[in-house]
This record gives C-alpha cells, structure tokens and sequence, in this order.
C-alpha cells in the first residue's frame, strides 16, 4: 500500500476539525486508505500543525494521531508530505499556499483562496506554473440535494431551464443574552476577512457555475443589519462586516438567479439552504440532501383569491426524489477525488483557478453593492 503524507494547517476550526480531519482524512485513514484504479489502495498519513502545541496535542491524542507540531517551516521542510491543506483564516491563506507550492507540495484549501482578485489570479498562474496538484474545497457540488437536481438536469427534466432561486442562512446569535454565537467573531469584522458576500458568494459561483450556467453579470446589496455583537470572551465588538447579501446573477444562458443570504433570518424552509429550479417541462426544490420535484403534467392549478383561506397544501404537491445511489460525506469525497488526482493524475476540475473565479463574483459582489450597479463578470487570465 502506498503512503501519502498530508500536512494539515487550521484543524482547530470548526471546519477544519469537523468537516476535514475527522469527517474526511481520519476517516479515509479508517477505511483503509482510497483505492486506486489499478485497485491497489493510498494509505493517508496525516501531520496536524498549529500555533498551540497543547491543542495539537490534545487532537493527536484524542484521534491517534501519530505525528504534531507548532513549525510550519519544518514541516514544509519534510520531503516525506507531498500535499499541503489550510482551513485557517482567509487573510493568511494565498501566503501559506504560495510558500508550500515552493516547497514543493500540492495544495489543497478551502476558500475564499484571498480577500483580492489580484492575489487569487495570481496564485493560480502559480500553481498552474508549478506542475505541482492543487485544488480548492467545492463541497456544496457532493451534497446530495444537488447531486438529485444534477441528475434531473442531465436527464431534461426541466425542459429549459428558466430561474434558481437560493435561500441559504440562518439565525446567528449575538452573545448578549445568554445563548453562545455559533459563528466565530472574525466573521463579522472586515478587517479579519469577515463578511457573508465574500465567504458565500464564492459557494455559489461553483454551484451557479457547476450546475446552472456560467454567470454573465451580477447586482448585489449587502447590509450589515446587526452593528454590534459579543465576541468569545464575552466583550463587546462593532460588526461592521455584512451580515446579509441579496444577489441577482445573469447568466450566459438566460437562466436568472436570485441568492439571499443571511446570518440574520430564522428558518421556516425545508432546510438551511433550499435551491428552487424552475423550467419549461418541470420544477425542483433541493435542501442538503433531500430533493422534491414537480413535472409539468402534475402542476395544480391554483386560483388567486385572497378573500378565502388557502385550501391547497403546497408541499404536498411535490413527489420527493428517491436515493438512487449512496451519498458519501461531501468533504470526503472530494478530498477522496483530490488524492487519485495526485497519486495516479485522475480526474480533478477544481483547481485554484476555481477558487479565483469565487474570489472574483464575491469582490464584485462588494463592488455592485457600493456602487449600487449591475457589473459585468469578464472571463480571468491566468
């Protein structure tokens, strides 16, 4: 069996530790490793390094981990790890990527992959220049609520497709009455990175992109709708980064899409994100992992009459789409994707390159906001 070395920058987060070290790299260390096309298997062997050792340590313990540190430099510096990973902050990212690319490693990341266009474009022209692997997260691509409106889309289910229409958030809690924030407080100060245009908006070029259309133009409106919230220490801070996003997006194909996202909206949904996707021949609604659709042949007919109570159940209108094959964690199975794509050049359309066009849609989504305009969204040179 093969071994690949995976250093691992930014586990302590609840990203990093949930999504990435537990629920994908220690659980493909548990399985027995990735198999391979000529069906021998790559073994994962992970190092965990952050800045506080008895953290590391703790983790290490807790999961039997063999290997820790607090030097980064160091184990860059390991010709035993081929591949770099950083779930860290935002504002450090495009650095630790750069210096790992020169010392040698593939890189993998989430994003945002930089707060600025010009350093994501950048970066990309250096990992293409390199010759070296590299990838960025597109988690929301695997979830299998998007798998099922994949399927209907390959399929012509919808006929032309005409809108999407997102609506992604969720309450978020301000610290000051008792109930702890479930989101860090970085989020909601510019100067740490934080804000839901740039965090979000580049979630949804990849799926708009991936799924819907290549996105043509964009108007956004971003408010910061709470100014003040309690950090973890229990102090008082000004949010002053947004909190909310409201998006319309063009797209090459004709199809309109409307994204609203919030940390300031309580939920009454099928789920924490729904994705509606009406056409000519059909309609679907997709949440993280269940998918509702409606055929043209099997669309009521209701009549507008506010002078009566409604007498028709919406929901019970759709017919849910079955499980017609078996959903992985999305995390890991892109990480699983990631590690053919360095072992054995398999497949892997998820280059930085993508992480610069989220960077892009998200700093123009800024901009849209504080001109109050449409922009365009120009093809990026790398």
């Amino acid at each position: 069996m093969q071994r690949i070395g995976v250093i691992m920058h930014g586990v302590t987060g609840r990203m990093g530790y949930n999504q990435h070290l537990v629920r994908s790299i220690l659980a493909i260390r548990d399985q027995g490793g990735v198999a391979l096309a000529d069906r021998s298997r790559v073994q994962v062997d992970p190092i965990i390094v952050g800045r506080n050792a008895d953290k590391m340590e703790a983790l290490a313990k807790k999961h039997g981990i063999a290997r820790w540190g607090t030097d980064l430099d160091a184990a860059l510096a390991n010709p035993d790890d081929a591949i770099f990973f950083d779930a860290g902050i935002t504002l450090m990212r495009a650095e630790l990527l750069s210096k790992a690319l020169d010392a040698g490693k593939h890189v993998y990341c989430e994003k945002p992959i930089s707060d600025d266009l010009g350093v994501a474009v950048a970066l990309a022209r250096k990992a293409r220049g390199s010759g070296l692997k590299h990838g960025v997260v597109q988690d929301k691509l695997f979830l299998p609520g998007l798998q099922k409106l994949k399927l209907l889309r390959d399929s012509g289910f919808f006929g032309r497709m005409l809108s999407v229409r997102c609506e992604f958030g969720y309450w978020v809690f301000e610290g000051d009455w008792g109930v702890a924030p479930q989101r860090p407080s970085w989020n909601y100060r510019k100067a740490d990175g934080g804000g839901i245009i740039l965090d979000m908006l580049c979630h949804w070029r990849y799926v708009i992109d991936g799924l819907f259309g290549e996105v043509k133009a964009v108007s956004c409106l971003g408010a910061t709708h709470i100014p003040e919230r309690v950090d973890e220490a229990g102090k008082a801070y000004r949010a002053d980064a947004d909190d909310a996003a409201y998006a319309t997006f063009e797209l090459a194909n004709g199809v309109v899409a409307q994204f609203n996202s919030s940390w300031t909206v309580r939920v009454r949904r099928d789920d924490l994100v729904t994705f509606q996707v009406d056409g000519t021949h059909g309609s679907a609604v997709a949440g993280l992992t269940k998918c509702w659709s409606q055929a043209r042949v099997n669309t009521p007919k209701p009549v507008w009459n506010p002078d009566q109570p409604q007498g028709m159940n919406f929901y019970d209108q759709w017919e849910e789409v079955p499980d017609t094959a078996a959903y992985d964690n999305g995390f890991k199975a892109q990480w699983e994707m990631f590690l053919r794509h360095v072992v054995e050049d398999g497949p892997w359309p998820y280059g930085l390159e993508a992480g610069a066009k989220g960077v892009q849609l998200a700093e123009l989504g800024l901009r849209s906001w504080a001109e109050r305009r449409w922009l365009d969204v120009p093809a990026l040179e790398y």
